[in-house]
């Protein structure tokens, strides 16, 4: 195990952005103190090559610009917020509208666009680094000071651990999570569609053309979003993509599933393979809901060493609190304040 700091480069104003690069078990993770972002995670293949299996960027600039938010860390409120507003204890709150008429990941300044206090450290089975900032009463529009913190790391078992946590003064609400972008066969090398995917969610959350989230949960019974058993992501989107193209097939996917269990516990979320590399990618977490969002909005971005990024190359599984959760009595609650501190999990685990 291994941990090595270095500065990743220099703004204007002379201020500094770290990298940090942890070796554990198989596994290299690259982060960055400027949106507590992952910016590479290098995973062997049955052939013994590795690959970095995320998407991003080669150097700082592209993160300071980074509109596809690859890897970043989400927040205040990760997901939308519909109309950029919320009530809480009868008081409204106006938010950044930066979605349209919503917001997203938590509005013009969210927490991926700020930097974060980091601090690498070691414990017998890994090597981690801690990310802490603390968010101002009002920050986007948002009630109440918050402290934040998550720690990122590698074991020697080829885990990779989120742990969120915050920390209120008065109720709002939080919901963080990790943005990062997959592609098991690695980085520029084509779509993510023949991944196969399995989600443990009997129910997703029916959202309507806004993207926007119903109020419903939807039983994924006999329609495209029943992935219980493995299936290649293509399989039943629209037929251009090479997919069955049944009558409600989407051209691809940016849906919240509800994981099956109970929140608050870590239990099986989903598992992904990749039949070129051998590699698999197998997801747990105490969260409500995970979002499965397939690159759709990709348009030729550039990315790492020559790469462009466009439509399904890459995949997300941010597991998180369902969107628009404050707005959604329905939904697993999402306020958080004094004496009801948040905490979350999700462990990613490798093999190949």
């Amino acid at each position: 195990m291994k941990i090595t700091k270095k500065t990743f480069g220099v703004l204007s104003n002379g201020k500094k952005i770290s990298l940090y690069i942890l070796r554990a078990g198989g596994l290299k993770l690259a982060l960055t103190n400027y949106g507590a972002t992952w910016t590479s995670l290098l995973v062997p293949s049955k052939k013994g090559r590795k690959d970095d299996v995320l998407l991003g960027y080669s150097g700082p600039e592209g993160y300071l610009n980074n509109k596809p938010y690859f890897g970043v860390t989400a927040g205040r409120f990760a997901n939308r917020i519909k109309g950029a507003a919320f009530s809480l204890n009868g008081v409204e709150y106006a938010l950044d509208a930066n979605d349209g008429a919503n917001t997203l990941h938590g509005g013009f300044r969210g927490f991926d666009k700020l930097f974060w206090k980091a601090e690498a450290y070691e414990e017998s089975e890994g090597v981690f680094v801690r990310f802490e900032l603390e968010s101002p009463d009002g920050d986007g529009g948002y009630p109440a000071r918050l402290k934040a913190a998550v720690s990122y790391g590698l074991t020697k078992s080829n885990e990779l651990i989120a742990n969120y946590e915050a920390r209120a003064d008065a109720p709002t609400p939080v919901n963080l999570t990790n943005h990062a972008y997959f592609n098991l066969a690695g980085e520029g090398r084509g779509t993510i569609l023949s991944h196969e995917l399995c989600l443990h969610s009997s129910a997703y959350v029916e959202i309507d053309a806004e993207l926007m989230p119903t109020g419903r949960l939807v039983p994924v019974r006999d329609t495209p979003f029943d992935f219980r058993t493995r299936k290649p992501i293509k399989r039943d989107l629209k037929g251009e993509y090479g997919g069955s193209g049944g009558p409600a097939a989407p051209e691809g996917y940016d849906h919240c599933f509800a994981v099956d269990g109970d929140p608050g516990k870590l239990r099986p979320c989903a598992e992904v393979f990749e039949p070129a590399s051998n590699r698999t990618m197998k997801v747990f977490t105490t969260q409500p809901g995970v979002q499965l969002y397939t690159g759709n909005m990709l348009t030729g971005t550039a990315g790492k060493q020559g790469s462009f990024y466009t439509k399904h190359t890459g995949f997300c599984l941010e597991t998180e609190h369902f969107p628009d959760s404050p707005n959604q009595s329905g939904f697993p609650p999402c306020v958080f304040g004094p004496g009801n501190d948040y905490h979350e999990k999700t462990v990613f685990v490798f093999d190949w």
